[in-house]
């Protein structure tokens, strides 16, 4: 065969073919990028910060500060709550934080502590005894029932009072008819407020009260007392209550059964004006300092794991922060910030009474009861999410805790990807050590609510069934300090993220949550496919997969202010690519679901 011999190219052809090449090179370029980028996981790229965080965390420091908070029976503006916060105040100093002076611009680390007048006293318990007439040895001691006494419950003649006790039973009003108790001692089988509006109105001397959960097992940890308090009228007039434990109860119960009981009740306490205090303090934002991770940690509450647990860890996290920045290990673009208060007031205070401050709260983040040696408690890890379709239709894996939760409407879900990003970096946390992580649809009742009032992400990091919850057996010795460090971690791992995330952690996270959302449309399609067959409506069951389908898609549209100073083309194409994705799989799904007899 011969060779043909090409002519030379044209000038213009060999300036063509070598813009070619050099459009040709820009394109590989891209591509091998594009595949480097796909190819690169989401833990990967966020595991640096997990480096540092696991080896700059002290789980025995934040142990330590549980030991020094525990035994003080903590309320707004009396004396263990003031320690409890002194106490954080020195760690803040220590690991370089500087008080105020002019406001949270006078350096990178700051704290204050605000004070404020409190509407009503404060209370603190100082003793207590419970004994029956004629014998020696007291039958309930505040030295080892903490909780014996109410919240709000006046102190007796130092000599006590000695009365006969009348059994009132359920301690409703029909349950008082045709009995005398003025001057006597209620005991009921109901709620410390009630019972005692009810007996103070009958001119009883005082009360006994049993009411306990039976999540708290009482019968088999038969010397709990659960925590109450009694309403604060008029001091000079105020009387007390005795909260019994189980066995309390029954002894007292079986002596009533043979006759007359006489009882003899000792108790002081302190009720006292006084100032709340709130500390704050502020990792300050290198470039968008308005804008800011709050984290919130309610110090009111007699407990270890409630909330002792909570005031420690973060008061770790905060010197973990305050360490890796001094060590320029980390640059938050964004302020984070750590408040330590009264549950909730607190919180709410913090939104509402600065409306500007409030508008740059990106995330809030509650640490609750974080600490349980699960081992002891019975209690499992969980973030409580913000209301997503689980707590609509709660079913499969999804479950709500002996908490308690209503059946919430579409109307009120919270579309956002905090809940996923937070989960994954529990999950992340997890693949090291075997960490329990769950989750429950939202049920309320701690310092991420305020942020959810106020329409800010918030969700909630605790731990539930806790058979110690509220009682006076929650004590140190059912605190785990590596729980404490799974906790810190995961939590600050996750504001790191977000108050400093570049265009490609953010398109991973885009990848993720979109990642999530495919799963658990599956899972849900999987339900509903067994519904069906069960007897449920084709109609009811793509419904389901709709609403989360649009709440995912909702949830990945809010990823657009996750980068400092606003989305890029690049992040905003693909949670566009992702949504478009999501909503074609609930279509292919939906239809699947039609096609079913």
């Amino acid at each position: 065969m011969r060779k043909i011999r090409l002519a030379a190219p044209s000038h213009w052809y060999r300036k063509f073919n070598s813009s070619m090449k050099k459009h040709f090179t820009l394109l590989l370029l891209t591509m091998l990028a594009f595949v480097g980028y796909a190819q690169k996981k989401p833990e990967a790229s966020f595991e640096q910060h997990f480096v540092n965080l696991r080896n700059t965390f002290r789980a025995n420091d934040a142990f330590e500060t549980v030991k020094f908070v525990e035994p003080r029976w903590r309320l707004a503006g009396n004396t263990g709550f003031n320690e409890s916060i002194g106490y954080v105040e020195k760690i803040l100093q220590q690991a370089g934080f500087k008080k105020e002076v002019t406001g949270e611009a006078d350096g990178p680390l700051t704290y204050r502590i605000e004070t404020r007048k409190m509407r009503h006293p404060t209370w603190e318990p100082v003793s207590a005894s419970l004994t029956i007439e004629g014998e020696v040895t007291p039958i309930l001691m505040y030295a080892t029932n903490h909780n014996m006494m109410a919240v709000n419950s006046a102190s007796t003649p130092k000599e006590g009072i000695t009365a006969e006790v009348i059994d009132v039973g359920q301690g409703t009003r029909q349950d008082f008819e045709g009995k005398d108790v003025t001057g006597k001692i209620v005991l009921g089988e109901a709620g410390a407020r009630n019972l005692y509006s009810i007996a103070m109105e009958m001119g009883a001397a005082g009360v006994l009260a049993y009411s306990m959960p039976a999540y708290n097992q009482p019968e088999k940890h038969v010397n709990s007392i659960q925590f109450q308090s009694i309403p604060l009228k008029d001091i000079e007039q105020q009387k007390w209550v005795i909260l019994l434990s189980y066995q309390a109860k029954e002894k007292l119960k079986a002596v009533l059964a043979k006759g007359t009981l006489r009882v003899t009740v000792k108790t002081e306490t302190k009720i006292y004006t006084a100032d709340e205090l709130t500390l704050v303090a502020n990792a300050r934002g290198t470039t968008h300092p308005d804008e800011r991770f709050v984290f919130s940690a309610h110090v009111q509450e007699p407990g270890a794991n409630d909330n002792a647990t909570g005031v420690g860890t973060l008061a770790e996290m905060a010197r973990t922060t305050a360490e890796l920045i001094q060590q320029k290990k980390l640059v938050p673009l964004r302020t984070i910030t750590f408040l330590w208060g009264d549950e909730i007031n607190s919180t709410d205070r913090y939104i509402k009474d600065d409306a500007v401050r409030a508008r740059g709260i990106k995330w809030g983040l509650s640490l609750d009861m974080v600490g349980e040696d699960v081992s002891k408690t019975g209690g499992t890890f969980l973030i409580e999410k913000m209301p997503d379709p689980s707590a609509i239709w709660t079913r499969g894996n999804e479950k709500h805790t002996e908490w308690g939760g209503n059946v919430l409407t579409e109307a009120q879900m919270f579309p956002h990807y905090f809940n996923d990003i937070l989960l994954n970096r529990c999950f992340q946390q997890a693949r090291t050590n075997g960490w329990n992580v769950q989750s429950n649809p939202f049920e309320g009742g701690s310092d991420h609510t305020p942020f959810l009032q106020a329409k800010i992400p918030g969700l909630l990091m605790w731990h539930f069934t806790d058979v110690f919850y509220h009682t006076d057996g929650d004590r140190i010795d059912m605190v785990s300090a590596e729980e404490m460090k799974n906790v810190g971690v995961s939590a600050l791992a996750t504001a790191f993220l977000l108050c400093s995330a570049d265009e490609s952690e953010t398109l991973l996270l885009v990848d993720e949550v979109s990642t999530n959302a495919h799963k658990r449309l599956a899972v849900e399609f999987e339900l509903s496919k067994a519904a069906i067959k069960s007897g449920s409506k084709i109609a009811d069951e793509q419904h389901i997969l709709e609403v989360w389908t649009d709440w995912y898609v909702k949830a990945i549209g809010t990823m657009t202010d996750i980068l400092p100073g606003g989305s890029t083309e690049g992040v905003t194409l693909k949670i566009t690519s992702a949504q478009g994705k999501l909503q074609h799989k609930r279509d292919e799904l939906v239809n699947a679901l039609n096609t079913r007899k």
